[in-house]
């Protein structure tokens, strides 16, 4: 028997069907991966750091939206918000989590020992105890490191040099970074040596900063130190604006202080930390594995004056350290 089909019925079928041919094929399309970010801090201040981080897996063939998804974790400097955050992390089983901080890093490793972790710290990792060894850190977590803390005795020294006539110096701790801490008798060391007077100031939240300087105030200190930590430079602009109000020449570890009216800062390049960082979560999402690849420190440093600064607070900068200066901002 023969079927005669109208020819409205036939353009009817065919439009029902290609209907769902888009969505058969996108069924069939692999799941994008997702990279899991974790951060004890706020995304705001750290704006050019993430964009090194996206042009890191941009070079290892990684576009957000395009090819992968990025689930962002902040703790707001709440510190104790960081388990749940990893865990939050692992429960939705993200390909590989990137972390910020000391303590983010260690909160993913103790939520998953399968996992990848590609961390970005500003100490000694293995200090830390985020990895056991630095060329085969071996388990699933390695990552990109700029030492920062180690840099503070060296910081107190070029401040010296730019302001000789300060007895008193004083050096903000940031108490979330063991690391710092632990660096406090090498920078006590160095102030010995060059006959100062170090007044250190231990902060653990944003509150705690105007505090501090209250005391640096009350101590008569004639200069400051600002150690490193993901909480003073997440409220940089805040510090500069103190620091500015008293008039108190300050060193900072990273050229983005120099950048919003700092006076002076030695430290790496940490944009490109971030930008390794990116590298290595995209080899991890292409196959290669955390345990083989060793933590990658930075090489490169940055000594920054801001012209304005200086002759806003009346400091002439001798030739002995203009000639060392890597940028000079005006």
């Amino acid at each position: 028997m023969t079927v005669t089909v109208g020819r409205r019925q036939l353009l009817a079928a065919l439009g029902g069907a290609a209907a769902t041919w888009p969505l058969a094929a996108r069924a069939q399309q692999p799941a994008m991966p997702v990279i899991g970010f974790l951060s004890a801090v706020s995304p705001g201040p750290f704006a050019q750091r993430i964009a090194a981080f996206h042009q890191g897996l941009n070079e290892a063939g990684y576009v957000e939206g395009r090819n992968v998804a990025i689930e962002n974790r902040w703790a707001e400097e709440q510190y104790d918000r960081l388990p749940a955050l990893a865990a939050d992390l692992v429960g939705r089983r993200v390909v590989v989590i990137v972390t910020y901080t000391d303590a983010a890093a260690l909160a993913a490793k103790a939520a998953t020992t399968t996992i990848p972790i590609v961390f970005v710290n500003g100490g000694d990792p293995v200090r830390a105890g985020i990895v056991p060894r630095l060329n085969r850190p071996g388990g699933n977590v390695t990552g990109a490191s700029f030492f920062g803390v180690d840099l503070a005795p060296k910081q107190l020294a070029l401040l010296h040099e730019v302001v000789p006539n300060a007895a008193v110096i004083a050096l903000l701790v940031d108490q979330n970074v063991p690391d710092a801490v632990t660096q406090v008798p090498a920078v006590q060391e160095t102030a010995r040596i060059l006959g100062l007077r170090l007044v250190v100031l231990k902060v653990h939240a944003a509150s705690d900063i105007d505090t501090a300087f209250a005391t640096l105030v009350r101590e008569q200190a004639g200069a400051l130190v600002v150690g490193t930590g993901a909480l003073l430079t997440n409220r940089r602009k805040e510090i500069i604006a103190l620091a500015a109000r008293h008039a108190l020449p300050t060193i900072y570890p990273f050229r983005e202080f120099s950048a919003d009216g700092g006076l002076i800062s030695y430290g790496n390049n940490v944009p490109d930390s971030f930008r390794q960082a990116g590298v290595y979560a995209g080899r991890i999402l292409n196959g290669d594995k955390p345990a083989d690849m060793p933590v990658i420190l930075s090489t490169k440093f940055e000594f920054v004056l801001n012209l304005r600064t200086a002759k806003a607070m009346g400091i002439k900068i001798s030739p002995a350290v203009s000639v060392r200066v890597d940028e000079m901002i005006e």
